[in-house]
């Protein structure tokens, strides 16, 4: 896939969380999510104000180092800060501030020239790299909303993206708790909602990890617990990072409880 794939994706996914939206009363913008404390207008807050800060990262760099020089070392302060706004908006509002903040963003990381780094959180990244992070934002936060609504999303080749994501930022999990990244290699043999195998690692790893894209994908957003997705492990490694796979920086969050989403 090319670089234009990825931005074409971000922009399909994004759509895909808007159709869950576009018809909610106001009611439904206070339906719980299975994120404590989050409601389906939380889930898009934090959307907004991510792709808020990755437009401005792609767009005005100098502003975005601004930004981000103010933050505190408190993660989650950080994180109410930047969604208060978009909260203290009326749900028409808000739809409309997570649209205009989507499209900047899109627009910006698209525009961005091949090679070109834009500055992030921890350390500058590619473009497309960071793009395929709001992908990730997207799925999970995106799947929270299904959730919350009882939506069944369709799964499409797109999520290769997340899948790539997820493979580069595999030591995200032990980084996360603290511990230390072991010196091993990860073999990923993943399958495609159209069937087709992803391979990611030498062919020789003694550490595998195989299953369908949805559910690895529901499993590095810890949208899901490992016990009730078919992903699999060959290697005692590759089976501890199972229970600590994350394709995010930050605290891991409690994730879910094995059997919350029995029926879905």
């Amino acid at each position: 896939m090319t670089d234009q794939d990825v931005f074409a994706a971000l922009e399909a996914e994004g759509d895909d969380v808007d159709r869950m939206l576009v018809d909610l009363d106001d009611a439904g913008w206070r339906t719980a999510t299975p994120a404590e404390g989050w409601t389906v207008a939380h889930q898009v807050a934090h959307l907004a104000a991510t792709f808020r800060m990755a437009g401005l990262a792609a767009s005005h760099p100098d502003k975005f180092r601004a930004l981000t020089a103010r933050l505190s070392d408190d993660f989650d302060a950080n994180v109410d800060a930047a969604m208060a706004p978009y909260l203290a908006e009326a749900p028409a509002a808000l739809i409309d501030r997570w649209r205009t903040e989507r499209a900047a963003a899109e627009k910006a990381l698209a525009a961005v020239e091949p090679g070109q780094l834009v500055p992030w959180l921890v350390r500058p990244l590619p473009a497309p790299v960071l793009a395929a992070a709001g992908m990730m934002e997207l799925f999970g936060h995106g799947q929270d909303i299904a959730d919350a609504l009882g939506v069944r999303r369709e799964r499409t080749d797109r999520l290769r993206h997340l899948v790539e994501f997820a493979v580069r930022t595999w030591d995200f999990g032990y980084q996360a708790r603290g511990l230390p990244t072991p010196d091993v290699v990860l073999r990923f043999e993943i399958t495609a909602p159209s069937g087709a195998l992803w391979r990611f690692g030498p062919s020789d790893a003694e550490q595998v990890v195989t299953g369908p894209a949805a559910d690895f994908c529901l499993l590095v957003t810890r949208r899901r617990h490992r016990a009730d997705l078919s992903v699999t492990a060959v290697g005692a490694e590759a089976e501890h990072w199972l229970d600590i796979a994350q394709a995010y920086r930050g605290p891991a969050g409690p994730g879910r409880a094995p059997g919350q989403f029995a029926d879905s």
